[in-house]
């Protein structure tokens, strides 16, 4: 034991230096998926309106399940970070152990629920025949990546709440390159691949995500963090333990759930409401959307991810007094990068429009969503690092009550603007204004309230 002593450097500084430390190379993670989704996208594009319509619905439909993980990794996280505040890496070890077994686990419920609910759902919520089709045997390959992608987000989250977010970045990047790599071959069938076509996009992305998690779990045992933290000495079930983290996490699991449920509905939606020769249109577009809003919200991500972190190791310090001024701290540097990005869209908007390869007609129908969008992303820079400061403080179900109050606002809105008022597609994404100002204003209040400082994990 006396030669693993734990590392000053668990403990984190509030400073701008240490923020962008953690954050920086959590941004660069995320950005190589998000190249990533858009490379599928241009691939797919390649097929046609209904297939780039199609993509949208699957790739929503998995988000759901995704991030099922996101909420896992969320979890342990916030835990790890409490740990790590407070000095004691064996502890650590304890909480990853038990996150494997809650990650397969809940792979092994999502892959099932998949199989049984896919085909009739799209079959019940779709009206195009073809767009059901391609969706149900598309989902029956992509699902099985969610094992591979759990334990794979269960790394990423050791590695962010002990401070070491700068090797998240290897996984991804080798991650992507292998998908994007695989969507050339088995989409087209080059190079004497076997051409797949929209199923092609599945496949490599299953075989991506395996990669990604041997490849952070190779990083871990290379620096030794199995031994600095005790990783796997203790791999039997603990029924306590994983109690608590199956509490912490399942707030955080159904938040995001409801979160892209609410995307899926909106989808769902914006596909029934397609009229006349170009009815694929308004889902093609919002599928672009979708993957620009990820593209461009990489930064707010990567520091939202960094309030979590940073907010529970600070508490775990005892410096319960400092929490709120370091969430401003994060939260205005989250906003200049954003308002950054966000400057560069407008002024550029057709550069990134064209590398889907659609008509002109196209991108001047998307240009106004574009812009919306882009503004949305100014609210959601803000609002997502106070919400995920709720997170670090360990209360995780009053995330959960705060996303319920903004989905319900929100599905509310898009009902009306797409079914009852049928309003063009700008407005429909305006819910984005909405949705990111009730949690903001939730989070905020909550936080100023003190109520938090009660809590012990």
């Amino acid at each position: 034991m006396a030669n693993i002593a734990p590392h000053n450097d668990l403990q984190v500084e509030i400073s701008n230096r240490q923020i962008l430390k953690i954050a920086l190379p959590i941004t660069l993670a995320l950005l190589v998926p998000q190249v990533n989704f858009i490379a599928n996208t241009v691939f797919l594009s390649g097929l046609g309106e209904l297939e780039l319509g199609s993509a949208g619905i699957t790739g929503v439909f998995y988000l759901v399940f995704a991030l099922v993980g996101n909420g896992l990794n969320s979890g342990l996280q916030s835990l790890i970070s409490r740990r790590a505040g407070e000095n004691r890496p064996e502890e650590i070890g304890r909480m990853f152990s038990q996150s494997i077994w809650i990650a397969l686990l809940f792979a092994v419920g999502c892959i099932l629920l998949t199989f049984l609910i896919a085909p009739w759902f799209l079959s019940q919520t779709l009206t195009i025949p073809e767009v059901q089709k391609e969706s149900s045997s598309f989902l029956k390959i992509r699902i099985m990546g969610l094992p591979f992608l759990y334990l794979f987000q269960m790394g990423n989250a050791m590695l962010v709440g002990t401070n070491n977010s700068r090797y998240m970045k290897y996984g991804f990047i080798i991650e992507a390159l292998l998908n994007i790599f695989l969507d050339y071959v088995l989409i087209y069938g080059h190079w004497g691949f076997p051409e797949l076509g929209f199923n092609g996009a599945a496949v490599a992305s299953v075989i991506a995500e395996a990669t990604g998690m041997v490849i952070v779990f190779s990083i871990i045992f290379y620096k030794k963090f199995n031994t600095r933290f005790f990783l796997f000495d203790h791999l039997r079930f603990d029924k306590k333990l994983s109690g608590l983290l199956f509490r912490q996490s399942s707030p955080l699991v159904m938040q995001f759930i409801l979160s892209v449920g609410a995307w899926l509905l909106f989808y769902i939606l914006i596909e029934n409401s397609g009229t006349g020769e170009n009815k694929e249109r308004p889902l093609a577009i919002s599928n672009m959307m979708r993957n620009i809003f990820g593209l461009f919200g990489i930064f707010v991500w990567a520091f939202a991810s960094t309030s979590n972190a940073m907010v529970s190791n600070i508490i775990g310090q005892g410096k319960k007094d400092k929490v709120l001024f370091l969430i401003g701290k994060i939260a205005r540097l989250s906003f200049l990068f954003t308002a950054s990005l966000c400057l560069v869209i407008n002024l550029f908007p057709d550069i990134f429009l064209r590398i889907y390869g659609r008509d002109p007609g196209f991108i001047a129908d998307a240009i106004p969503v574009l812009r919306v969008v882009s503004v949305a992303l100014l609210l959601m820079s803000v609002s997502t690092v106070w919400l995920n400061g709720v997170t670090g403080t360990a209360n995780t179900k009053i995330n959960l009550a705060i996303e319920i109050v903004a989905i319900t606002v929100y599905c509310v809105y898009v009902y009306l603007v797409l079914r009852v008022w049928h309003l063009s597609l700008e407005w429909a994404w305006a819910s984005e204004f909405l949705y990111w100002t009730v949690l903001f204003t939730l989070s905020y209040f909550y936080l100023q309230s003190g109520r938090w400082k009660k809590k012990v994990i």
